[in-house]
């Protein structure tokens, strides 16, 4: 069984999705890939089903029967990822904005290194990030400000998506008990792997905006954020994480 399996969530993805797997397949590290499709109606599961005759072995596909969020789409991956036995399973998105080199290097924090949990930064070394506009950069810089204000975690981009997680750090939390689906989720992941003491290190990375497809952010998904991050730390201090 090959050790590490990249979980990539997809909905109307047909424009990133060929090319996001053939450069995941192109690495030195022979990662496994999960596509994880929310019945996209611009077919993205249909391409990803022409690839499998390609990369029998190595592409995997999990098909929804709707669009049901990010956070379900993750837990939905983890599980699978656990059940077939991987050691080091990755999130990722489809879009290119997390450069797909960059799996190695949270592979060698996990695996060579004392990481538990490995994230891709956007901000421990500055801001590093292309092609955003001003005002997305102050919301995704400010929002992970307040989750440390809020939680006391040291993370420095908590809502980041590009992550790795030793298979005992998927086994400890309790997948069933994830509350969030929206970016929320991500937020909730590190803090319930912080609150169990779960080593996590930040490796920092270029993030570049998606140059094709529609971005999933909305309003609902920040107000989700915003005040289930109260509600984490809330149930923790009352020991109800």
């Amino acid at each position: 069984m090959n050790d590490g399996i990249v979980i990539i969530p997809t909905y109307n993805e047909i424009e990133n999705i060929e090319s996001i797997i053939r450069a995941v397949f192109s690495l030195h590290k022979p990662f496994h890939i999960l596509i994880i499709d929310d019945n996209s109606p611009d077919k993205t599961a249909k391409k990803v089903i022409e690839l499998q005759d390609e990369f029998p072995d190595r592409l995997f596909l999990e098909q929804r029967e709707k669009k049901s969020g990010l956070g379900t789409a993750y837990v939905h991956g983890f599980k699978w990822a656990l059940a077939n036995k991987y050691n080091y399973i990755f999130e990722m998105d489809a879009d290119f904005s997390h450069n797909p080199h960059d799996l190695e290097r949270l592979y060698d924090a996990c695996h060579f290194g004392r990481a538990d949990v490995a994230i891709g930064s956007r901000y421990i070394t500055g801001v590093n990030v292309v092609n955003w506009p001003l005002s997305r950069v102050l919301l995704s810089y400010f929002a992970s400000v307040y989750v440390r204000l809020i939680t006391g975690m040291k993370i420095q981009d908590a809502t980041a998506g590009f992550m790795c997680y030793k298979r005992q750090v998927l086994e400890t939390i309790n997948l069933d008990k994830i509350k969030f689906i929206g970016y929320a989720f991500q937020i909730e992941m590190k803090y319930r792997a912080y609150a169990k003491k779960i080593e996590i290190i930040e490796v920092p990375i270029i993030f570049t905006d998606r140059a094709k497809g529609q971005s999933k952010m909305s309003g609902s998904i920040i107000k989700e954020a915003v005040l289930g991050v109260i509600s984490l730390r809330i149930r923790q201090l009352f020991n109800r994480l």
